[in-house]
């Protein structure tokens, strides 16, 4: 069997001290070659300089976040009551006043100064929590201020679609990822006509179930991969900053002990998979 390269991206880091804590041990581990931050969670500034001794072989990127706690920018349109607002109203938004949209581009160039400031460089790649970096109120402000900032060329983005035979031929939460290729129609298009490149390929939607078993989850994931797959994982610990902003939480252990443990590499062998040099990937 001919082995394919991948991304193994871990999102969230620093939505938690528990969770990051969990990202910096499987990356130590060899286990992840990629992490996006979330930069306007509290625990961003403490956990942003524990990541340098990594930066050599993996990636870390912004993991932007306009969905879960508190912006960092002044937003009383967005977030009148200082929090951000659930997914949904990025699903359900078909065009945005103004001062609306200028609002949430100023929580995309905070969230992006944030990161600069705690690693003292620029990402290596954006994508988005809940993936709403790429649904259409949002991805325009992101390439607008992408490109302002002269990232085109330098700083590659996540495509959260694939093909929809792809997504049928590994079976795990279907409907979920037809859904998000719905959504994200038409945004790896347009980041690339703008000059940013993409991975192509995505895998690894979860139902966040407990009972489920993630191992043989994860080894569909490694099916009909792209060129330049991707796949997305939420390995952590969990505290109780975690349990105040996201209902994620018993599985992140579960996948944490998965990537940490002797199946991980098994699963890796039987499907040809191997986590790539990231300076190669994607291209």
């Amino acid at each position: 069997m001919a082995e394919f390269p991948f991304i193994l991206c871990a999102d969230d880091y620093a939505i938690s001290p528990a969770v990051s804590a969990g990202v910096r041990e499987a990356l130590a581990a060899g286990r992840l070659n990629a992490t996006g931050a979330m930069t306007n969670r509290p625990d961003w500034p403490a956990t942003a300089p524990l990541l340098r001794p990594f930066l050599e072989r993996a990636q870390a990127g912004v993991h932007l976040n306009l969905t879960a706690g508190a912006p960092l920018s002044a937003c009383p349109d967005l977030a009148p009551d200082g929090r951000l607002p659930p997914i949904g109203f990025y699903l359900r938004a078909r065009r945005l006043a103004p001062e609306l949209a200028r609002q949430i581009g100023a929580e995309i160039a905070a969230q992006f100064d944030a990161f600069e400031a705690g690693l003292g460089r620029a990402p290596d790649f954006v994508d988005g929590h809940q993936h709403v970096h790429a649904l259409r109120p949002v991805r325009g402000l992101l390439l607008d201020e992408m490109e302002r900032r002269g990232w085109a060329g330098r700083v590659w983005l996540r495509d959260s679609a694939d093909r929809p035979s792809r997504i049928l031929a590994r079976g795990v939460e279907t409907r979920k990822a037809l859904a998000l290729a719905w959504f994200a129609h038409g945004f790896a298009r347009q980041a690339q006509a703008r000059g940013f490149s993409l991975n192509e390929g995505f895998s690894g939607f979860s139902a966040f179930d407990p009972a489920r078993d993630y191992a043989s989850d994860f080894a569909r994931y490694l099916r009909a991969p792209g060129r330049r797959h991707l796949v997305m994982c939420h390995p952590g610990r969990v505290d109780a900053a975690l349990a105040q902003v996201d209902p994620v939480t018993a599985t992140r252990p579960q996948e944490l002990d998965f990537l940490l443990g002797d199946d991980f590499p098994l699963v890796l062998a039987r499907a040809g998979a191997r986590l790539d040099d990231w300076r190669s990937v994607p291209g």
